[in-house]
């Protein structure tokens, strides 16, 4: 018998190499065997990556910011154009949206969880 909601997720080359992959799979296993979970399991892995890019964006910010600061001659314009960066904005935006799709998701997935390990009761 194939694993639960895994069996209907699209395999991924190299999953070895991905941690994200690999803890939807865990998630994955421990779900029923639905389309509507392996959505949500999919969904979720977009979410994980797409948090995990803006962050990945908001830290090369702050090191660009500690490169602008660390500079023997900074000039008041380099300090003004380090600090204004819209870029760093909207990526905190997205990574707090991303933050908000997980929490409801995972919320999604504790009780779809609940479901597929509740005891069956026999009348």
């Amino acid at each position: 018998m194939p694993p639960p909601a895994l069996s209907l997720v699209a395999p991924t080359p190299s999953r070895s190499a991905d941690p994200v992959r690999l803890a939807v799979e865990q998630l994955a296993r421990s779900l029923p065997a639905r389309t509507d979970a392996a959505v949500l399991v999919d969904l979720l892995e977009d979410d994980l990556r797409e948090g995990l890019d803006a962050l990945g964006e908001v830290e090369a910010h702050f090191t660009d910011l500690l490169d602008t600061l660390r500079t023997e001659a900074v000039t008041p314009a380099a300090l003004v154009e380090s600090g204004d960066d819209l870029r760093v904005l909207q990526q905190l935006d997205s990574l707090h949206d991303a933050v908000v799709r997980l929490r409801k998701r995972l919320s999604q997935a504790a009780s779809m969880n609940r479901l597929a390990h509740a005891p069956v009761r026999s009348r």
